[in-house]
C-alpha cells in the first residue's frame, strides 16, 4: 500500500478526459447551487424592495406613516 500512494503521487502522467469530465461536474454543480442561493436572495431583496414600494404608495396621506428599515415615506 505505502508503495501504490508513492507511486501515485510521484504519477505525473496527464490527465485522463474521465478525470476532466468530473472536474467539470463538480465545478457545475457548485456553479448550479450558487446560483440557485443568489438567485433566492435576488428574488428575495426585490420582493422586499416591492413591498416596501407598495406601502409607500398605500400610505394614509401623511408623510412619514410608513418605515421599514432604512427608509421612511
Amino acid at each position: 500500500m505505502k508503495t501504490f500512494l508513492k507511486n501515485f503521487v510521484a504519477d505525473e502522467t496527464g490527465a485522463s478526459a474521465a478525470e476532466y469530465a468530473l472536474i467539470i461536474a463538480v465545478v457545475g454543480v457548485g456553479i448550479g447551487a450558487a446560483a440557485l442561493i443568489l438567485g433566492a436572495n435576488v428574488q428575495e431583496a426585490v420582493g422586499n424592495a416591492a413591498n416596501d414600494v407598495y406601502k409607500c404608495n398605500n400610505a394614509s396621506g401623511t408623510a412619514g406613516t410608513y418605515t421599514s428599515g432604512t427608509s421612511t415615506c
